[in-house]
């Protein structure tokens, strides 16, 4: 991983688009960075494409984009629960405040609702299997995976997390660990499968034609496949608690961390 500052600035200024994963990449100690925020509204504010990419559920993400708890984020798209499905706004008429969304899915309805008594059933194994284990607070809003609390509101031994793996992988399940959270899934959803399926959806165009117009920044496991394929990949510092566990590494790092981190990015992108 190189200084952020060994980033070529011609390559910089070809860059049209952002993704961004979220926990401890934009935010800090679970909210974002007031700092964080503005650099959202600086890259937009700019043209570039703004798109958050995260392993939290679908109805954490609603109020950070419709603007019910706050100011809605300055962003093109959200997408969540590790690509499988996104929140974007439209142009319907605004109510109670509200920023209008839709909600878009990789997964048919009925392929979801099927999995989903599949997903219950795993977690009743872990849940009685693995000491200590909690499925993460996603009560009504996690439609596609399955997360289990290691590094959030509860902190589980490396041996408990191996565990939980282990269950989620026997019972067929595709799994990453996020810098928080475990997920299975059953169906092979991953960060780089969703910002390829966004692209699509939302401008009609391949993405993997156009790398070297785009970049990713994230701090963990899950943003490996992000890593791998981006040609501009960027790790905010507090990735090297994660450094040793990494198989795919960003190109380049930040000094700062988290939204310190991903601040002092998009002034590398903004600046002339």
């Amino acid at each position: 991983m190189l200084p952020l500052t060994h980033w070529p600035a011609e390559q910089r200024r070809r860059i049209t688009g952002v993704f961004t994963d979220i926990d401890d990449t934009l935010t800090t100690e679970g909210a974002i960075t007031p700092e964080a925020l503005q650099a959202l509204a600086d890259l937009k504010a700019a043209g570039l494409a703004v798109l958050p990419i995260t392993g939290r559920h679908i109805g954490w993400c609603v109020p950070l984009m419709d603007g019910s708890g706050s100011a809605p984020w300055p962003a093109d798209a959200m997408v969540a629960e590790n690509g499988a499905l996104a929140l974007v706004p439209t142009h319907g008429t605004a109510s109670n405040t509200r920023r209008p969304l839709s909600k878009l899915y990789q997964q048919d309805a009925a392929t979801r609702s099927a999995l989903q008594a599949r997903m219950e059933q795993v977690a009743a194994q872990v849940l009685a299997e693995v000491p200590g284990a909690l499925r993460a607070r996603d009560a009504g809003g996690r439609e596609t995976d399955l997360a289990f609390d290691y590094n959030e509101h509860t902190q589980l031994p490396p041996v408990a997390v191996q565990q939980i793996l282990a269950i989620l992988q026997g019972a067929g399940m595709y799994t990453t660990v996020s810098s928080i959270h475990i997920h299975g899934c059953f169906e092979d959803f991953n960060k780089w499968r969703g910002a390829r399926w966004i692209v699509r959806e939302l401008y009609g165009r391949d993405l993997t034609q156009e790398l070297d117009r785009w970049v990713f920044v994230g701090d963990s496991g899950n943003d490996q496949p992000m890593f791998q394929h981006f040609v501009h990949s960027v790790g905010v510092a507090n990735i090297r608690r994660f450094e040793s566990q990494l198989q795919h590494k960003p190109r380049y790092i930040t000094q700062g961390e988290r939204g310190r981190g991903f601040a002092e990015l998009a002034q590398a992108l903004l600046r002339p």
